[in-house]
């Protein structure tokens, strides 16, 4: 009893005792320049005891007034300070190179920053763009950051309407790699065949990842397929998930599109126009605002040891409505498509010891949209699609979906005792997209038909193993990094059926057809045949079901030399073997020369590739193409049909590509600058040709396209980076210059025997070009002081050229010309014909400004817009283009000006 009295009144002094030996500290972070590094971390060694720098790189916290503070943050070094009784800490950080700040992607080299690549690298701080924009998807925040990444919201596109496809240096969707933490994303399931950008394209869909979850973006600019294999032709987006521990944060905003866009539309047309200033709109309603985002997002991390374990959760909720902009009567429905969604995402590491790491990271995101249609008129009007007793006044159908994508990742990291990191990793995704086709009919049914119809869909499953060697020697040379390893990777493309009434041709009885000889096709009081399927997007049935796999193993070799301190050569090879196209080899050279201590010169030339997608394989719909305004019965026929053999159409191979690159850094106080200047060339070059004559076929369409290797194409551009960053006294300025110089140029069109204007017209050659704009720069300019920031961002885009259907008689000026338009292909120019009108989308500039306040250190409120002087794609045609709306989806989109308030809080 007398040794637990003793206890009990030793543990309650000395607890006193602890208690008085803590103090209260305080203090700030900064780099040699004097400019703050809000988020620095700052944490009292062997404890869990932590805080982080806020907007001023300011801190408090309470220590033992005889330990140790270590303070990192992302690309500095890490220092350990002793508090030593100390109150007040002004702390500067010197730019360093440990394994967790480096650049993940681009190199495997564990002592690379990204002023210190061989090849481009943009890293985009996602975070604090966040606080600065009202933009809340990923794909809106690339646009404006990185110089040559472009996307933009589709309207009347289909599945495009839903799921944005993107560019990176003028190249198609498919041909970025997406990672995420350094580990491969899969694909959508979407493929683009309307008039969209991307057109016979699948691509990773950037915006299922929430943006609250990202810590940075890391945008390699450089081909680097030889280092992670297919899809990796244009580049490489890593994105870096958050790690952070230091409880929760969030943000709420709500921000809405000016539905001002200008008198004059319809007297410049000579027609009626629908959704013009907010009124005349299909929905009914006049409104000065549309398209109402609601944002909220919550972010929670914590340590789970002493050790540098962690857990990361991140939920997502967006909702958007639609937004609707001028039509014409066959297009009234011409805006983006309204989203609710829900995502969720987690990211963990738990190191057992020093030298072993177990991580996981993955989540769900989940989408419900909504898109119009083109419009169907009344069958007053000639217009038998539609129903008369459902639709009396004509229709516009909605075409909605849901859309689930899901990843898991997990794996294990060991360093062992000669120095060899080991990393074994498998990552599994999929993709699915689900159509429900709303206020429409199948005019073959007639007065029975539904006007809600479950269309079926498509899916995609990609399974990813991996097994890495990587170790870094400092004693050769001035360090050398080695690394390789392996990858083994499954895939499945599944298309299944909706319910019949979304996909049949029905008979006069209301029966099925399924044996056109005895079964007469229902017509209308004229006597014409009526069209079968949902109207807005035909369902998939049983002839398109699909359920194909492949798998491919892929072994690497990648290095870098530090010959010297100044000069660096990386060398990487690859050999990839497909099981449903054979085997490909690909390597990669990269240099750089410290020509001083702020100059940097760098080079590369690389080969690549790009294995044709499962879905540019299996995939084939029976669909109603719109074309110069009248709807046209369509096939896609699958690659491996007969069809598509009988026109001549050979098996999909993989693309082919050399990718060269040159340009230099520079760097001084606090001011660096990247200009890389690149050339890419493109060999059967996967498109989606146009409609051939298939109305002889008995298929029950007019048309028929197909996915075939029909270009090459050489891509030529410039990317400039300039950023200038400087902090006095309570003032701090960001100036930042960002721009790209991109042409791509058709080199070769390989249509064989088939006529060159059927398989690839003048129309869709302007679609594959007008991937991004000739250029586009970004200002942006940022100005701090204390608590208070205001940012502006000018964006510049070039003049855009389309074509559309409206084809205007033509004469060549001369016989080297009338020769570029054998259009019968007699080896005799033709001097009288028609050619299709060409839309001028005017050069351009947008401005978005934004203005934040820092109530408190845990208080963030914004309020600013996008594209806050309205500017619009300016067209000037004689009316209209293919996508049915004045302002066609190209250079900044077709929503206009967009305002917004967000506040960002901490608990």
């Amino acid at each position: 009893m007398k040794k637990q009295t003793l206890l009990i009144i030793y543990l309650f002094f000395g607890g006193l005792y602890l208690l008085n030996a803590q103090t209260l500290i305080k203090g700030t972070v900064k780099d040699i320049n004097n400019e703050p590094l809000p988020g620095a971390n700052i944490v009292e060694k062997g404890t869990s005891n932590g805080t982080s720098t806020d907007f001023n790189g300011e801190f408090s916290l309470n220590v033992n007034t005889d330990g140790t503070l270590i303070v990192s943050f992302s690309g500095f070094e890490t220092q350990e300070i002793p508090i030593n009784g100390k109150t007040n800490f002004n702390i500067v950080l010197k730019e360093g190179l440990e394994l967790d700040e480096v650049v993940i992607v681009g190199s495997r080299n564990p002592k690379r920053t990204a002023i210190d690549t061989p090849v481009p690298v943009d890293i985009i701080d996602v975070g604090d763009l966040a606080t600065k924009n009202g933009k809340v998807e990923v794909n809106d925040i690339l646009q404006y950051a990185a110089p040559s990444f472009n996307a933009t919201k589709q309207s009347g596109s289909d599945g495009a309407d839903h799921i944005v496809p993107a560019s990176l240096r003028g190249l198609g969707p498919d041909q970025t790699l997406v990672l995420i933490n350094g580990k491969r994303r899969h694909q959508s399931s979407l493929v683009n065949i309307f008039g969209t950008r991307g057109r016979g394209n699948s691509g990773t869909d950037l915006n299922a990842i929430p943006s609250a979850a990202i810590k940075r973006i890391e945008v390699l600019r450089d081909g680097a397929s030889a280092q992670y294999g297919s899809d990796a032709i244009a580049g490489v987006i890593n994105i870096v998930l958050k790690d952070n521990t230091d409880g929760v944060s969030g943000s709420v905003g709500y921000g809405a599109y000016s539905t001002a866009i200008g008198s004059g539309w319809a007297e410049a047309t000579g027609e009626t126009l629908y959704n013009v200033e907010g009124k005349n709109r299909l929905d009914g309603e006049d409104k000065s605002f549309d398209g109402g985002t609601f944002k909220l997002d919550l972010n929670y991390g914590a340590k789970l040891n002493d050790k540098g374990g962690f857990v990361n959760f991140t939920t997502e909720l967006l909702s958007k409505e639609r937004t609707l902009r001028p039509g014409f009567s066959w297009r009234k429905g011409y805006g983006s498509a309204a989203i609710d969604g829900f995502n969720f995402m987690v990211n963990a590491s738990l190191p057992i010891n020093d030298n072993t790491e177990v991580y996981a990271f993955g989540g769900r995101n989940y989408r419900d949209t909504d898109a119009y249609a083109f419009s169907r008129d009344s069958f007053d009007e000639g217009d038998n699609r539609s129903v008369p007793s459902i639709h009396p006044n004509g229709f516009t159908p909605r075409i909605t979906s849901n859309i689930t994508d899901i990843s898991v990742s997990t794996g294990i990291k060991h360093k062992l005792e000669n120095g060899w990191e080991i990393d074994f990793n498998n990552t599994y995704g999929e993709n699915k997209f689900h159509y429900f086709i709303k206020d429409s009919n199948n005019a073959s049914l007639k007065d029975a038909s539904p006007i809600d119809f479950n269309a079926g869909g498509h899916s995609l499953s990609q399974n990813t193993t991996g097994l890495d060697f990587n170790k870094y020697l400092e004693d050769l040379m001035s360090g050398v990094n080695l690394a390789f390893g392996l990858e083994y990777r499954t895939e499945n493309f599944i298309i299944f059926a909706g319910e019949e009434a979304s996909y049949g041709l029905y008979d006069d009885n209301g029966v099925l057809m399924t044996n056109p000889a005895v079964q007469p096709v229902a017509v209308d009081s004229n006597g014409d045949e009526l069209p079968g399927g949902s109207q807005g997007f035909p369902g998939y049935g049983p002839d398109n079901e699909v359920d194909r796999s492949r798998s491919n193993v892929g072994l690497y070799f990648d290095s870098e030399f530090n010959f010297t301190e100044k000069f660096l050569v990386g060398a990487a090879v690859r050999f990839e073997d497909y099981s449903d196209f054979g085997s490909t080899f690909n390597f990669k050279l990269a240099s750089r020369f410290k020509a001083s201590d702020n100059l940097t010169l760098r080079g590369s030339i690389s080969s690549g590739f790009r294995a044709p997608s499962l879905a540019q394989l299996y995939y084939n719909l029976k669909f109603t193409n719109i074309v110069n305004g009248e709807s046209l019965p369509s096939l896609l026929s699958a690659n491996n049909s007969t069809v598509t053999r009988a026109f001549g159409i050979e098996q999909l191979k993989e693309e082919t590509a050399f990718n060269a690159s040159l340009g230099f850094t520079y760097k001084i106080g606090g001011f660096t600058a990247t200009i890389d200047a690149y050339s890419i060339t493109v060999d059967d070059r996967i498109i989606l040709t146009d409609n051939f004559d298939a109305s002889g076929l008995n298929l029950g369409v007019d048309a028929a396209q197909f996915f075939a290797n029909g270009v090459d194409t050489k891509t030529q551009g410039l990317d400039i980076v300039l950023n200038y960053k400087k902090s006095f006294e309570d003032h701090r300025i960001d100036i930042g210059l960002v721009g790209n110089f991109n042409d791509t140029e058709i080199e070769k069109i390989k249509n064989g025997n088939l006529n060159k204007f059927t398989f690839f017209s003048p129309f869709s050659e302007a679609y594959l070009k007008a991937a991004a704009p000739d250029h586009k720069f970004g200002l942006n300019l940022g100005y701090g002081y204390k608590k208070f920031n205001v940012s502006l961002n000018l964006t510049k885009f070039s003049e855009v050229e389309l074509f559309d259907f409206q084809w205007v008689q033509y004469s060549p000026a001369n016989e080297s010309e009338a020769l570029n338009f054998d259009t019968d292909e007699d080896g005799t120019g033709d001097t009288n014909l028609y050619k299709a009108g060409n839309d001028v989308y005017k050069s351009a500039i947008t401005t978005d400004l934004s203005l934040s306040y820092a109530f408190t250190d845990k208080i963030t409120f914004t309020i600013g817009g996008n594209n806050i002087f309205n500017v619009y794609p300016t067209p000037q045609f004689d009316g209209w283009t293919d996508q049915g709306g004045l302002a066609d989806s190209v250079q900044m989109g077709s929503d206009g000006a967009y305002f917004f308030t967000r506040l960002g809080f901490k608990l």
